[in-house]
Formats: structure tokens, sequence, C-alpha cells
């Protein structure tokens, strides 16, 4: 009796230490209970093979299995489990059915957990097929889905864009009285908000609540997100008021997502509201607040706050992404501070971010905008790498600038790089050779796009 309650304490302090990732004392500890005479158990051991797998790699928690061999205890399901979930974590499918062989091999039998590891492995490679053959072992085997099974296919289908074969399962299991989880409709509500089926959203959203259940503070994120993307933003706003009358506590991520829509619609004072609300409810930002809070100073041209909250970052001991960099050069941009925009491009580059396409386009556009089309040029000529955008916003302002022969050269280059350029902005450069009297050039052009719509 005091041997298994020695044991029990021991498992209890690698587990408390291994929490803190303190792998190096938990070895102690068991070193110092085995000259005690506490012998480790299969839990202890588990123990290790799980924190090892988390903390360190695959590796050192598979290595765990011959420590085992040489104390004489065999690994159970739960051991391989956590091998198997280790695997699946790092998309390691073929370490992942190699260890489901192994457990056969030894007599141990897999459980459901296994298979729903399994499972969502193969969703993460984007092997749905696979994954759905699983889950009919499942069904039709000697093993009971779990709910955490059903959660697994649900979000897996969605997540790999099969919204429709996730909403006809869910109501099947319904009518054979599986109650949903909240994680089940979350995982639904969200697949349904990504493919922009609002309706459906909001339809089980309504269903969800009139069943008893009280959505979270993630249900309600979500849908409002995607309400902003589908540019439904009173609607977006009708969940964020409901959210508040139920007395949710917004994270960084709501405030975030609300603000980022009232600027996009220019609503600026609103946004500024919300963000006093934030800081009133004492949410710490994280580093997306800020660069939301950055590009909210840069639209209002208040680009000294702008910068002081790059120091608060640091403070903060958080790093600015490539993201924090562009919004300020945008802002620098829109400013009309080329040279402190370009100045800040070099300095992204000093802090090994390498070259920022997107920064550049910014430059690109806010040159063109302002007029300072032969400096916009020689940018572009200098640039190494272009897309579909780096053309499309320089014929665009080309075009404004009534510059149509250059705008049609650089067309027709994009399109022989093989790149898109919109319609609208095609059909800008041939009205603009148009009213300038080029005629033979704007069928040389319509030419060179039918030739280019049938090679690419």
């Amino acid at each position: 009796m005091v041997a298994k309650l020695s044991t029990k304490v021991l498992n209890i302090c690698i587990a408390s230490i291994c929490k803190s990732k303190q792998l190096g004392k938990a070895e102690n500890v068991l070193i110092d209970g085995i000259r005690l005479g506490v012998l480790p158990d299969i839990v202890t051991y588990n123990t290790l093979i799980d924190a090892y797998c988390r903390f360190v790699s695959f590796d050192a928690g598979y290595a765990v299995l011959y420590r085992m061999n040489e104390a004489g205890i065999n690994p159970d399901v739960i051991s391989y489990n956590s091998l198997i979930s280790a695997a699946a974590r790092k998309c390691l499918l073929s370490k992942s059915l190699n260890l489901f062989d192994e457990m056969l091999q030894r007599g141990i039998h897999p459980d459901v957990w296994s298979y729903n590891i399994l499972m969502n492995c193969l969703f993460k490679l984007g092997k749905p097929d696979e994954a759905n053959r699983i889950f009919m072992d499942i069904v039709l085997g000697e093993y009971s889905p779990s709910p955490a099974t059903y959660n697994v296919m649900i979000n897996g289908l969605c997540k790999n864009g099969y919204v429709n074969n996730a909403l006809a399962l869910f109501r099947n299991l319904q009518r054979h009285g599986f109650i949903p989880q909240i994680l089940t409709y979350n995982a639904l509500i969200n697949g349904l908000c990504k493919s922009r089926r609002m309706g459906a959203a909001r339809k089980i959203l309504k269903e969800f609540g009139e069943l008893g259940y009280e959505p979270n503070a993630i249900t309600y994120t979500t849908v409002m997100k995607c309400c902003f993307q589908c540019g439904k933003f009173e609607e977006g706003l009708e969940i964020l008021h409901e959210m508040r009358s139920k007395g949710f506590t917004f994270d960084g991520f709501a405030y975030c997502t609300v603000i980022a829509a009232l600027i996009k619609t220019g609503r600026i004072q609103e946004a500024n509201e919300i963000i006093e609300q934030m800081q009133s409810n004492g949410i710490e930002p994280d580093l997306v607040s800020y660069n939301t809070l950055i590009n909210l100073y840069c639209r209002q041209g208040k680009l000294d706050d702008a910068l002081k909250l790059l120091d608060e970052i640091e403070k903060e001991g958080l790093e600015c992404d490539k993201y924090t960099h562009t919004i300020i050069i945008h802002g620098l941009c829109m400013a009309g501070n080329f040279v402190g925009a370009q100045q800040h491009l070099n300095y992204m580059n000093t802090l090994g971010f390498g070259f920022n396409l997107v920064a550049v386009n910014c430059m690109l556009d806010g040159l063109g905008k302002a007029g300072h089309m032969d400096h916009a040029m020689k940018l572009f000529e200098a640039m190494e790498v272009k897309d579909s955008f780096t053309y499309t916003i320089l014929v665009h302002n080309l075009c404004r600038a009534g510059r149509f022969l250059s705008a049609s050269k650089i067309l027709v280059s994009c399109l022989k790089c093989g790149f898109k350029i919109l319609r609208a902005t095609q059909r800008a450069v041939i009205d603009g050779l148009i009213s300038i009297g080029y005629t033979n050039e704007v069928r040389k052009l319509k030419s060179k796009i039918r030739i280019a719509r049938v090679l690419h």
C-alpha cells in the first residue's frame, strides 16, 4: 500500500514538473525515487513520453519506449496514442501508420482515440477520402464512435472544403440521436462561414440557441468575422451587440475583428470607440491588435503615434512581423513621405526579412497616385520580383497619368509573363488608346490579349 501510494506521489510530482517544461528536473525526481525504492510504473513513463513529444521531439518521446523495456514495463495503448498524436502534429503520416502497425504487432489493441488521432492527421494532410475510410471502419467495426470522433470528422470535412458533406453528416447524426457539443457547432459554423454561406451559418447559430445551448465567444466571433468579410457590416455589428447583451468578454481577436472592419468602411470614429473599450477592459494587445491599431493611426495620418507603437511592441517583448512594417511603409507613402518609406524598407532588410513584395507594391502605388510616374517606373524596372498586383498597379497609374502607350507596353509584358490584369484595367488602356487616336495599337493590343488568354 505504501509503495503504491509512493508511486502515485512520484507520478504527481513528475507530471507537475513536466507541465512546467522542466524535463531535466523530472528525470532527477525519477532517479531519486528509484534510489529510495519507489519504482516507476506505466503512468510514469506515459507522462514522460507525452512531455518529451510535446516539448522536445518525437524521437525523444519514442526513446522512452526503450527505457520502458529495460525496466520490464510494457507500453500500452496510451503510450502509443501519445506517440501517434506527436507524429500527427508534425504531419508525419508514415510514422503514424508505422506506429499503428507496431502497436498491433505488440498485441496492443488500438482504441477509438487511436483512430481519432489518425483521422485528424489525414485531414491535416489533405487526405479526406482516407480519413473517411477510417471513420467507416470505426462505425462498422467493434468500436463505438465518441463525440470527439464526430467532431474530428465534421471539422476535417469543413477544413478540406467538403462543407456540404459535413452538414449532411451532422444532420444524419442528429436523426440517429447524436447530441452535438459546442465544439461540433463551432466547427460547422466556422466551415460554413469560410465558404461564405452566411445564411446557413446564421441558421445553425439560431438552431444552437433554440436547443438550449449557449454559444460561446468563439461562435459569435466566427459569425461576426464572416459578416464583415461578406460586406454585411450591419449584421456583424448586430452580432457584436448580441455578444455584449449576453455579457461575453471580448478577447483581443474579437476586438481586432471589429476594429479592422470599421477601418475598412471608413468608420474611424466608431473604431476609436472600440479601441477605448478594449483599453478600458484591460485587454493586453497582442501583435494582431498592435497591427490593427497601427493601421488605424496610419489611415488617420497619425504616423508619430503609429511609430510609437513600434517601441511599445518591443517593450512588451513582441517581435514585429512583415505585416507590421508593411503597414508603416504604406502609411508613409499615404503621407507622401517616400524617402521615409524607402528608409523603412531598407531597415526591414537589415532585420533579415528579405524582399517584401507587398511593401514595394505599396510604394509603387503611392508614387503613382502622387503623380511621380518616372520614379515609379524606375522602381518597377529595379524590382527583381513582380506579381500581377505589381503590373496592375503600374498600368492603372499610367492610365491615370494619361500615358496610355507606356501602359499598353507594360500590359503586354505582363501578359507574356503569364500574369493576369483585371479586365477593367485592360479596358482602361484600350479606351485610353482610342481617346488619343491610336487605333492600330488598339487592334494589336486586343490580338495579344486574345493570344494570352489561349496560352494561359
